[in-house]
């Protein structure tokens, strides 16, 4: 995990105000519901509006109605995987994300002792040891970690789990090279929660 506390850089682009674009108040309103706000990624992102809608939509397939794997968990998964991207904004993000959908505190504040914890079940860290691998570059998912997968999860699971990484992916790169600056909650988590781990806020945090 990078850890820049002493290079903040400002954004490579400042955040818009949500009313810029007021065809995107539907878009805005997935990640309200997600996050309690809307990121400072999106208010970025929407000089390209629809690239906002896109990747709205794609939030929706990912994370939304019908999944097969609970959606607190899902953002465990997200979390796990930009902690291997090394992007402490998404780090943060998906970690509050998954106590807004479901993970309780207790479970949020043993993400560091996920391998021993008993909150966490043996399929669960299947799943987070594969969220890690997936979000490392080179990617280190091999066949004995594919196998291991498939003893603990559904196919229509697995694809969902990885879509939840691979969704992540994009904002890891995308909040990483644009040093997106993190919002108080998300920072307020990570001060409690991960700062145990190293977590700083990098350069997404401005003195």
């Amino acid at each position: 995990m990078s850890n820049n506390k002493n290079t903040s850089p400002a954004p490579l682009l400042p955040p818009l105000p949500p009313e810029t674009t007021p065809e995107l108040a539907d878009d805005f309103a997935v990640f309200i519901d997600i996050l309690g706000f809307i990121p400072n990624s999106l208010l970025t992102m929407q000089r390209k509006p629809e690239m906002v809608k896109g990747f709205a939509a794609l939030t929706k397939g990912v994370m939304g109605e019908g999944s097969v794997v609970d959606g607190g968990f899902k953002r465990l998964i997200a979390h796990f995987a930009s902690r291997a991207a090394g992007c402490q904004y998404c780090e943060a993000h998906s970690l509050i994300a998954a106590g807004i959908h479901g993970i309780s505190d207790e479970k949020v504040a043993a993400v560091w002792e996920y391998q021993t914890s008993p909150l966490y079940t043996q399929a669960e860290r299947m799943a987070l040891d594969f969220a890690l691998a997936a979000g490392s570059v080179p990617n280190a998912v091999d066949a004995p970690l594919m196998e291991a997968m498939r003893t603990h999860w559904k196919e229509e699971e697995i694809v969902e789990i990885l879509g939840a990484v691979s969704l992540y992916g994009f904002l890891n790169r995308w909040n990483d090279s644009m040093a997106t600056e993190i919002e108080s909650s998300p920072k307020a988590l990570g001060d409690e929660v991960l700062a145990q781990g190293g977590w700083t806020g990098g350069k997404h945090v401005k003195e």
